[in-house]
């Protein structure tokens, strides 16, 4: 594949969309205004996928900056299982991109009937899901040709991190997300290939972060294994020294994401261990980063913006190998699950 792809593409568009959201920060605050958090027991989030994982990047938001305890729902209880929502008084979020998906509506439905407050975080403002969903915030991404979601995948992770830091009156995060554009856009720039070119190359590859890191991790991890073709796994700096430690080796890449918070000294000490084993790894972040960084800001906005050049390397890594990462096999854009 020698033609630009829709994937490039749509990274490019990234700094845009996220000067865009920015135009909807009255509307996410007096959201955040209407919502009643005194009378809200927990917070509920409903994704797949990369969706999915932009819900594990808003729980550690939620339960961080807001103290509620965080729960990703299944949609299989209310649709495969049949089983009513006993949700009453639940913040319910739910992430789409299409906002088709019958289960993810089903779920929405059930959780709206059960009692839950639900809001939708939609790039399909007038999708079937937006009309099940009390309220709808906007992600403005506009349309997506790729299979591979990127530029949705940012949006609905800065909305997140809008509404909590409204919910939170967190000043700091919200003027870091008004210095994320532009570093964004910084982010284009940078070279994260030896790191794309090294996963191709190898039979498998791991993942790692911790807190707002590990949905990006995940993220990472799947956008890999669709336009890469190749199993990669992706596991907290926690969790990668239990059981997955034993599969690490020299032909097993790790690609850690570290941010200057609480976390990163657990990064510091797993990227040690896995150095002193022979794994090669490649470090996002810190001082001793091995890939380019645009220096540290803040946490949460740092693990946005790494999916960028994340992104950008994997996209080149595919085409290298002859891949078409717009049209993974057996993929659609929409999946239509039940």
């Amino acid at each position: 594949m020698t033609h630009p792809s829709a994937m490039a593409a749509e990274i490019a568009e990234v700094p845009r969309i996220a000067a865009a959201l920015r135009e909807i920060r009255a509307e996410t605050a007096r959201l955040a205004a209407y919502l009643d958090l005194k009378r809200v027991p927990l917070a509920l989030v409903c994704g797949r996928g990369s969706s999915g994982h932009a819900g594990v990047f808003l729980r550690y938001l939620i339960e961080t900056r807001l103290g509620l305890p965080v729960s990703a729902i299944a949609p299989s209880v209310t649709t495969a299982l049949a089983r009513p929502l006993k949700v009453a008084d639940a913040l319910f979020i739910v992430i789409s991109q299409s906002g088709g998906s019958p289960d993810i509506i089903a779920t929405t439905k059930a959780a709206r009937e059960g009692g839950a407050l639900t809001v939708a975080m939609l790039n399909a403002e007038g999708s079937p899901l937006a009309a099940e969903s009390e309220f709808v915030l906007p992600l403005k991404a506009g349309p997506e040709h790729s299979v591979a979601a990127t530029k949705s995948v940012i949006a609905s992770m800065i909305v997140g991190a809008e509404l909590v830091a409204h919910l939170a009156g967190d000043t700091a995060l919200l003027a870091a997300l008004d210095r994320l554009p532009a570093r964004l856009e910084a982010a284009l720039s940078l070279d994260w290939s030896a790191f794309g070119t090294a996963f191709a190359k190898s039979p498998c590859g791991y993942v790692t972060g911790r807190g707002f890191g590990l949905g990006p991790a995940r993220e990472i991890a799947l956008k890999g294994a669709e336009t890469l073709r190749m199993p990669i796994l992706a596991y907290s700096s926690a969790e990668l020294l239990h059981g997955p430690r034993a599969a690490l080796d020299a032909t097993t890449p790790v690609l850690a994401l570290r941010f200057e918070d609480e976390t990163a000294a657990s990064v510091d000490h797993l990227v040690a261990d896995l150095r002193a084993g022979n794994v090669p790894v490649f470090l996002a972040g810190g001082k001793a980063g091995t890939l380019p960084w645009l220096g540290d800001d803040h946490p949460v906005t740092d693990a946005i913006a790494m999916l960028v050049p994340v992104y950008r390397a994997i996209e080149a890594a595919a085409r290298a190998r002859g891949f078409d990462p717009d049209r993974p096999p057996h993929l659609n854009k929409v999946t239509r699950t039940l």
